[in-house]
């Protein structure tokens, strides 16, 4: 009895989704004062007169209008953002998503259990993929442990997409599938896609109701490797999912057509936990230079990728490994709380399988072969070609500054998110000789269903302080009282993102409802300031914090003359991975990433000097 009462006393993952507060909509005054303050840096008086009476026209007239429109959707939405965002930021998108979107990110083995080793991709594949679906298996369960801040309960909803869910391409809109279900719900996909030299395999990841073991897996895997590596290359379908989105969706409806069973296998791959990808690269890495494995884990071959799957598994031929996204489904703090989980386990095990080696009698995989003709071979070349051709333009940078990490800047009683973003607002400016408009991620997970609010780090109070910090005629403790406002409002802005006191998606509410209602857009999104300072996807600094763990994650510029810049910030290490366009003369990952190196020096030295 006493068990029982224990049981049922623990917490069920989703067992707070529906006390969860709605997502609010902020006050329409409060909204745009913040948004004026985030243009300053980017006009001239002058220029912020015109911008200052645009926005007055907009909050006395239109925008009133629309603000009260937008408050009616909340009244009956949780969430009346949630729709609006997956398609504005995501399924409505025709380009290439899976260039330009996808997320992806090295696994950190190399610096503990795993070094690079030809020989062993298969053997840590199937340690590897024991414990991710071991996780699957928790969150079926509702045992994975629910996500607080503070003492708040954080939404767990994105948790559900990590299996089980494929991105769907329309010729308009994409969709999402989503085939998971907990135990309670009902029965749930259980098996794995694998690709291999173009070739595509299933094999369920469950045998009469247990888990396969590794070395259960590590048979399945050794028979595709075998036959893949005695047989001719695949047609390499997967490449497909590469496409700008309207025309994979043409080349799938082509592929349905041309056999009804090419359904029934590309349903498969929708409905799989997740896809392993065994790739032939064997990327150089070392814990201080990450380059070559987040290269090759975002952009490598793209026949041993499903794009649109919500999570790909990579194994690379020296055993190195690697992650890859379709971010429509959740942000990348899912991810790493799931592979976070399994990098504790497989530690704990010291990297290997300390089980039973005794095998059962499982079937083999089963390889689905679609029926392919001349034009769908064509066209798998032909999107090979562009894909090639579109990220041999990237470049990409993935360094640990290993000085000092999150326990030195603590102890200078800084913020270290705050810290990298000020440094990286400081490189920028050392770089370009101008501020960066600049996108950080907040998480608004505290909300039913919250995924993101922007904070914007280029500030009036970070721009003083970085020409202050290039002057040299200024004193250091001015410099340091500069930083310490820009450090001030930095904090501010975070905590009001994500307590849903944030304007960028409050601005997007209304201009949405004002397309939804058929009326002109009002003249504030078509102002100068509105895309100078970043607004409709314009920044030039697109951003995020992996958290604080060993996991880093990296994802491609928003703009053409744009960086992508993510980063991780260890107890004595700060991981950083930056990526630009080699075909923009002005962006340099590599510049940039050094040039942050020296700053987070300098800003450190600043508070040292000022404790003197």
């Amino acid at each position: 009895m006493e068990k029982q009462v224990l049981e049922s006393s623990e917490e069920r993952t989703f067992q707070y989704q529906d006390s969860l507060p709605s997502l609010p909509v902020p006050p329409l005054d409060e909204s745009l004062s913040k948004y004026l303050d985030a243009v300053k840096p980017f006009l001239n008086q002058e220029e912020y007169q015109r911008t200052e009476n645009i926005v007055k026209r907009f909050e006395n007239g239109i925008g009133k209008e629309l603000h009260q429109k937008l408050l009616e959707r909340a009244k009956m939405r949780r969430n009346w953002l949630e729709d609006w965002w997956l398609n504005v930021a995501y399924l409505d998108l025709r380009i290439s998503t899976q260039i330009h979107c996808n997320m992806g990110g090295p696994g950190p083995y190399i610096e503990h259990c795993w070094p690079p080793k030809e020989g062993t991709q298969i053997d840590r594949a199937c340690v590897n993929i024991w414990h991710t679906v071991k996780y699957w298996d928790l969150l079926r369960a509702e045992k994975v442990a629910i996500e607080r801040s503070g003492n708040t309960v954080l939404d767990m909803n994105q948790f559900r997409m990590l299996f089980c869910t494929c991105k769907i391409p329309g010729v308009i809109r994409d969709s999402i599938g989503t085939y998971f279900k907990t135990e309670a719900e009902g029965e749930c996909p259980s098996h794995l896609i694998v690709l291999c030299r173009g070739r595509v395999f299933a094999f369920d990841a469950v045998h009469e109701g247990s888990i396969l073991t590794p070395p259960e897996i590590f048979r399945q895997l050794t028979y595709i490797q075998k036959r893949c590596h005695s047989e001719p290359d695949g047609p390499g379908l997967a490449a497909l999912t590469s496409n700008e989105r309207t025309k994979w969706a043409e080349l799938r409806e082509y592929l349905i057509h041309l056999d009804p069973k090419n359904l029934t296998l590309l349903e498969k791959i929708q409905r799989s936990l997740f896809v392993v990808c065994l790739d032939d690269s064997s990327p150089h890495a070392t814990p201080e230079d990450y380059t070559e494995l987040t290269r090759l884990g975002l952009t490598g071959d793209p026949t041993v990728r499903w794009g649109d799957k919500s999570y790909n598994s990579i194994f690379f031929s020296n055993g190195t490994c690697s992650a890859f996204c379709d971010h429509s489904p959740f942000d990348a703090m899912a991810l790493i709380t799931m592979l976070s989980y399994a990098e504790k386990k497989i530690i704990e095990n010291e990297g290997k399988w300390k089980g039973s080696d005794n095998v059962r009698d499982i079937p083999w995989p089963e390889e689905l072969v679609f029926t392919v003709d001349p034009k769908i071979i064509n066209e798998i070349g032909r999107t090979k070609e562009l894909y090639y051709k579109k990220v041999s333009d990237l470049q990409l940078v993935s360094y640990a500054f290993t000085s000092f990490g999150k326990a030195l800047i603590r102890k200078s009683k800084l913020h270290p998110d705050t810290f990298v973003q000020l440094a990286l607002q400081l490189a920028y400016y050392k770089c370009h000789g101008r501020p960066g408009c600049c996108y950080e991620t907040a998480m608004t997970r505290r909300f039913y269903h919250g995924r993101t609010e922007t904070i914007r780090p280029c500030t009036v109070e970070a721009v003083e302080w970085c020409k202050s910090m290039l002057d040299p005629s200024d004193s250091t403790y001015q410099q340091l009282q500069l930083m310490r406002k820009a450090f001030a409002k930095h904090n501010k802005m975070r905590k009001e993102c994500e307590n849903g006191k944030g304007f960028d998606r409050h601005l997007l509410g209304l201009l949405l409802i004002a397309q939804e209602q058929g009326l002109p857009v009002p003249e504030l999104y078509g102002d100068k300031a509105f895309t100078a300072s970043g607004g409709g996807g314009n920044f030039v600094l697109s951003t995020s914090l992996t958290g604080y763990t060993r996991f880093s994650g990296s994802a491609l510029p928003m703009v053409q003359h744009g960086y992508g810049f993510f980063y991780s910030i260890r107890d004595d290490r700060i991981v950083t991975s930056c990526s630009s366009w080699k075909s923009c003369p002005e962006t340099d990952a590599e510049v940039l990433c050094r040039t942050l190196f020296q700053c987070f020096h300098d800003m450190l030295q600043l508070t040292v000097t000022a404790q003197l």
